[in-house]
């Protein structure tokens, strides 16, 4: 068990002494990944919620079966619970930012009742619509309205809530990637969930990307890859070994067809 000092609810009860009656805690986990979805964890508290489950840390500390033994304490703790994704596609389509404020709202939308304020790990509101016209197109918001955003650098190590919402980001998305490495077991998943590990590059490098990887990321090997005619090849079910811009739906070019 690592030894750094447990957080607290210290800052999360000075906020809620705002006059909100409510407050959402939130963490992300799998932004820099290779591969599969960014995931956002939420947890619901309010003046009258107790101290965070003994053993909840920011996730990275905790081993898998600390994180698994934690989850039903943590749900059963806060008011209320989220966890939202955003696919592979969807970041290659709108880009990370986007595609973090679309899983951070799908998990939003699963708390109940009204949020008050939230709190996000980092210095970046990646959770409220942008003022101006995001670079690669927006998704359509999940929410109506998100709530007041409030950002902290490091508090998934200083905000119990914080730490509890990077518990339940984790574990979830850490159990997709283990299903999805039974599907694709050249990759090591099971073992670096989609991060840059040397077995995971080396794959990449052998075998090329799959559907999962995030395409628009100049992956290693996979340079010259055009990833609209990939995705493509990929749901039609063809070879989806689609690189130099070449699409297999496309059928031959004239230069190939003489």
């Amino acid at each position: 068990m690592s030894t750094t000092a447990a957080p607290s609810l210290r800052v999360e009860r000075r906020l809620l002494r705002e006059g909100v009656a409510t407050l959402a805690a939130a963490d992300e986990v799998g932004r820099g990944a290779l591969c599969g979805p960014v995931t956002i964890g939420m947890v619901l508290i309010d003046a009258t919620t107790k101290s965070a489950p003994t053993g909840v840390r920011d996730s990275k500390l905790l081993t898998a079966a600390a994180r698994e033994r934690l989850v039903p304490r943590i749900q059963r703790w806060a008011i209320s619970y989220g966890v939202g994704h955003a696919s592979p596609v969807e970041i290659d389509e709108f880009g990370i930012t986007a595609a973090l404020r679309l899983a951070g709202q799908r998990a939003l939308a699963q708390l109940s009742g009204e949020v008050g304020v939230v709190l996000l790990d980092g210095n970046h509101d990646y959770l409220s619509e942008p003022e101006q016209d995001a670079l690669f197109g927006a998704p359509t918001p999940v929410v109506v309205e998100v709530p007041r955003v409030v950002t902290m650098i490091k508090a998934d190590m200083k905000c119990a809530a914080v730490a509890a919402a990077s518990v339940l980001a984790k574990t979830a998305r850490d159990a997709l990637l283990l299903e999805l490495a039974d599907e694709y077991p050249a990759y090591g998943w099971a073992d670096n969930k989609g991060y840059s590990a040397p077995e995971h590059l080396a794959a990449l490098v052998e075998h090329g990307p799959t559907p999962q990887h995030r395409l628009s990321w100049r992956l290693p090997g996979c340079e010259a890859l055009d990833p609209a005619a990939f995705r493509r090849a990929a749901a039609s079910g063809l070879p989806v070994g689609v690189q130099n811009g070449a699409d297999p739906l496309a059928g031959p070019s004239q230069e190939e067809s003489r």
